[in-house]
């Protein structure tokens, strides 16, 4: 069933999402010193259960099946595929964000990738030196000034924070991709980018059931490896004053 009325939707889950945001805030000092900003936790702790459960009985052995039977030039191919159809929304994000170059090149990556390349399925873009890009509504937000906000985990999808869920929310609602009139498919770039999430879960399986299996509080490792991760990526530099829970004395367990 095509989605039709996905400008309404987009003013509602911003202005929902933007909502939220704005409920819970943390000082700047507190910010400043690299503090944990997560009011939510009792919450996030039972999300991060439910998603703990569908990894485990779910998408963790499919995921692991998947890379076992599919051969990995395809699971390359089909990473490939779900990147390149999020290459014109990002190309709008960078607009947001004042770099046009960076626009350019999303979209010549995505005419390259997209003609050349068989519908993406392939990567000359980057054989042929064209930079990767990167980006989403989360960094545009951030950009534009708008602060982190709390910490959340999202049924289904993990780690994020108040202003990262409002640009999951607007990146799916404007990509261009998604309002074409010939895709192969409704809603093709949710399914590209499952299939993406089901390679990196299969082929980093080790390390991620080390996180969520393997450590004291793998709620409290999942949230601070997110976090430092996301701040580098954004060159948001803070240190994170919160103890690793890989350091815990682990005795009794």
């Amino acid at each position: 069933m095509r989605i039709c009325t996905r400008p309404r939707f987009l003013f509602a889950a911003l202005a929902l999402a933007l909502s939220t945001a704005g409920c819970a805030t943390q000082s700047p000092e507190a910010r400043a010193a690299g503090e944990v900003f997560d009011p939510y936790e009792n919450a996030n702790r039972g999300i991060h259960k439910l998603n703990l459960a569908v990894d485990r009985f779910a998408f963790r052995p499919v995921s692991k099946g998947y890379v076992a039977v599919i051969p990995d030039p395809m699971v390359n191919s089909f990473s490939y595929f779900a990147e390149n159809l999020s290459m014109p929304g990002q190309a709008v994000n960078a607009l947001l964000q004042g770099r046009p170059k960076v626009a350019g090149q999303a979209l010549g990556r995505f005419l390259m990738n997209s003609t050349i390349g068989f519908l993406g399925l392939a990567n000359p873009a980057s054989d042929l030196g064209l930079p990767e890009v990167d980006t989403d509504f989360g960094e545009t937000l951030a950009v534009w000034g708008v602060g982190e906000g709390a910490y959340v985990e999202l049924p289904f999808y993990g780690p994020s924070t108040a202003r990262d869920a409002t640009g999951i929310l607007v990146d799916f609602f404007t990509n261009p991709v998604g309002y074409a009139r010939n895709n192969p498919a409704d809603n093709i770039s949710v399914y590209a980018e499952v299939v993406r999430r089901m390679g990196d879960r299969g082929r980093y399986s080790d390390t991620v059931d080390s996180i969520l299996y393997e450590s004291a509080d793998s709620y409290a490792q999942a949230r601070l490896l997110y976090l430092q991760n996301r701040r580098f990526e954004l060159g948001e530099t803070a240190e994170i004053s919160e103890i690793d829970p890989f350091e815990l004395d682990t005795e009794g367990f």
